[in-house]
């Protein structure tokens, strides 16, 4: 998908919602054009937040944003309130079903320790 393939599926959205938008965007080469910048710019109702950039020491951290990104992707919300809450309860999920972060940690080559009780 190209620029004009995205603001046009934004064009839509802005009409069948009648709000304004806000998305938060990774740094896809289409996301981060110049012809998506002027496009972004030309729509007074549409707000782009992009994330940070990965760097090599995020990668622990990667695997879990990565989990509660997709339980998030394609979600529609009414505030930012509201999808505050949402990513807590995304993490706090993840406190009683450690697979994922297990799989997380390990991916990104660190080793798993048995936890041990203090004496």
């Amino acid at each position: 998908m190209g620029e004009r393939d995205f603001i046009g599926f934004l064009d839509g959205a802005h009409q069948l919602l009648k709000a304004p938008i806000v998305l938060v965007w990774d740094r896809l080469n289409t996301h981060v054009s110049q012809a998506m910048r002027e496009l972004i710019a030309e729509r007074k109702w549409l707000t782009v937040f992009l994330l940070l950039p990965t760097h090599p020491t995020s990668t622990r951290s990667r695997g879990v944003w990565a989990h509660v990104r997709r339980s998030l992707a394609n979600l529609a919300v009414v505030a930012l309130d509201r999808l505050e809450i949402l990513v807590r309860n995304r993490l706090t999920r993840l406190q009683y079903r450690p697979d994922p972060l297990n799989g997380s940690v390990s991916g990104a080559g660190l080793a798993i320790d048995a936890p041990t009780s203090p004496r």
